[in-house]
C-alpha cells in the first residue's frame, strides 16, 4: 500500500472530533467517494475519535490517501495513549460498552469499512487503522 497524501489532526476535544469528521468528508469528497461510501467513512471516523477522546482520554487521528496495484482508498488511523482494552474481542462485539453509548462503536466501526485492524495494550493505549477502498 503506497501512501499518496496524508495529514495528522489532534483529537482532544468535542470540536476536534466535529474537525476529524468534516476532515475525512472533505478528503473523501474530493477522492470521489460515492455518497453510502462517504457517510459510512463519516459514521465510523466519528466512532472512532470519540472511542479515542472518552476512553482513550484523547489522541490523535491521521488520515492517509492510499492505493495498490488495483484501486484507491482512504486509511484512518486513531492513537491515544489511554487504558487500553483488555479483551479486544468481547470489545468488537455488539451491545458491549464501557460507557453510556449504545455499543456500536467498535464492531459497526468494523462493518462500515473494508480492513479494520485493532492493538491494544492495558496501560499502553490502542490504535485502530481502517481502510475503506473506492
Amino acid at each position: 500500500m503506497n501512501s499518496l497524501k496524508q495529514e495528522k489532526l489532534p483529537i482532544l476535544t468535542s470540536s476536534d472530533v466535529v474537525l476529524a469528521r468534516q476532515k475525512v468528508r472533505q478528503w473523501a469528497t474530493e477522492m470521489k467517494f460515492t455518497l453510502v461510501d462517504q457517510t459510512k467513512l463519516v459514521t465510523a471516523a466519528s466512532e472512532l475519535a470519540r472511542n479515542a477522546l472518552e476512553h482513550g482520554k484523547g489522541g490523535h487521528m491521521v488520515i492517509e490517501q492510499v492505493e495498490n496495484s488495483i484501486k484507491n482508498g482512504l486509511k484512518l488511523v486513531f492513537e491515544d495513549q489511554g487504558p487500553g482494552i483488555a479483551d479486544i474481542e468481547t470489545a468488537l462485539r455488539d451491545g458491549f460498552t464501557s460507557g453510556g453509548g449504545m455499543g456500536l462503536g467498535l464492531g459497526g466501526s468494523k462493518r462500515l469499512v473494508n480492513d479494520f485492524h485493532i492493538e491494544s495494550e492495558p496501560g499502553k493505549g490502542t490504535r485502530v487503522t481502517v481502510v475503506r477502498w473506492k
